[in-house]
C-alpha cells in the first residue's frame, strides 16, 4: 500500500492540487474551467493535473476540442482512510460505531 498511495499523498502536498480537487468535488470541469479560478498560469495547471491524473486522482476524458476533468472519489478515499486505518484504528472504529447509531 505504501507505494501505492504515495503518489496521492505527493499530490495531495500542493494546496493548488488540493484546490483542484476540492473545485472537482462539484462535478466535472473542463481545463479551462480549471484555469480560470486560478492566478498561476494555464500550463502550471496543466502539470497539477497530470500529477493528480498520474496520481488516480482525477480522470479525463475529450470532447471536442475539451478536456473534461472529474475527481475520483473512491481513489481519494481508499489510500487516505486506508492510512488513517494503520495509523489511527480506533478512530475508524469510532467513526464507524457513530455512523450506525446515527442511522
Amino acid at each position: 500500500m505504501a507505494d501505492d498511495s504515495a503518489g496521492v499523498f505527493r499530490a495531495l502536498a500542493d494546496p493548488t492540487r488540493r484546490q483542484i480537487l476540492q473545485d472537482l468535488r462539484e462535478g466535472e470541469l473542463t481545463a479551462g474551467d480549471i484555469v480560470a479560478r486560478f492566478t498561476i498560469t494555464g500550463p502550471s495547471i496543466s502539470r497539477h493535473l497530470s500529477v493528480l491524473k498520474a496520481a488516480g486522482l482525477v480522470t479525463e476524458r475529450r470532447e471536442s476540442n475539451r478536456i473534461y476533468y472529474a475527481l475520483v472519489e473512491d481513489r481519494l478515499a481508499s489510500c487516505v482512510g486506508g492510512f488513517l486505518s494503520a495509523v489511527c484504528p480506533e478512530q475508524v472504529v469510532l467513526r464507524k460505531r457513530r455512523n450506525r447509531s446515527a442511522t
